[in-house]
């Protein structure tokens, strides 16, 4: 047998350039995935606010139920407990946070903004209790082709609960900072941001559809179901 030198056979590895293609697919696969995790992610803040929404029409009921009339908005961004003075709502207040202290709730939703909260006034009065006759004040309307349409009976809501959404236009943080809403055609949520009697309800757009960027998340008490629940408890007359 030959003891001379035999050179070991030549491994051929992957060249830079399909280093780089492996890579491209990779960042392309992993791409294809972020994005649709990240709308799950946006759908399941979307629903768990909703869900608390939920919990607060059922609370803001359980507090009717309990003493025959709604509470006021909250003390401030950093107090959950209802601003009352008397008989009424201190200052007359009627529009502000939701009181998530005096209901048991969850500070804000999912985003960590505080929830809005807006309350006809004759039902936030304890000095003289609701009955079915007691005048609402707020509606809910919504967009239909770009004209604004009633979603509700004229002034017929007690009380009203929002979201501003991911957004956040015009929402409270939990630590109390403002955000801003920004000018131009973001028209719908600048109203749901101010006003404290007309909200309006849709679904989420972008900044080109009539009334701008939109994502706030409303949610009402109706009359009919409140009084329902207030009949058959019997703290109402039937």
């Amino acid at each position: 047998m030959s003891n001379r030198y035999r050179p070991r056979p030549r491994q051929r590895g992957f060249s830079l350039i399909e280093i780089a293609i492996v890579l491209v697919i990779v960042g392309l696969m992993m791409g294809g995935l972020v994005t649709p995790l990240t709308v799950q992610l946006e759908q399941r803040k979307v629903a768990e606010t909703q869900k608390a929404l939920d919990e607060a029409k059922e609370a803001l009921t359980g507090y009717a139920l309990r003493y025959g009339y709604l509470p006021c908005p909250a003390v401030s961004p950093l107090s959950g407990l209802e601003d009352r003075r008397g008989t009424r709502c201190n200052g007359e207040k009627r529009a502000g946070f939701l009181p998530w202290a005096t209901l048991g709730l969850r500070q804000g939703d999912s985003w960590n903004n505080l929830f809005r909260y807006s309350v006809t006034p004759a039902f936030s009065d304890s000095g003289q209790l609701f009955s079915l006759s007691t005048p609402r004040d707020i509606s809910i309307v919504t967009r239909n082709g770009g004209a604004l349409l009633q979603a509700t009976a004229l002034n017929d809501i007690p009380a009203m609960i929002m979201s501003h959404g991911k957004n956040a236009f015009g929402a409270t943080s939990v630590q109390g900072q403002r955000q801003a809403v920004p000018f131009g055609n973001n028209v719908d949520e600048r109203n749901n941001a101010s006003n404290a009697t007309t909200f309006i309800s849709r679904a989420a757009s972008g900044a080109q559809q009539p009334g701008g960027e939109f994502d706030d998340i409303v949610a009402w008490l109706s009359p009919n179901i409140l009084f329902n629940r207030m009949v058959a408890a019997q703290r109402l007359p039937r």
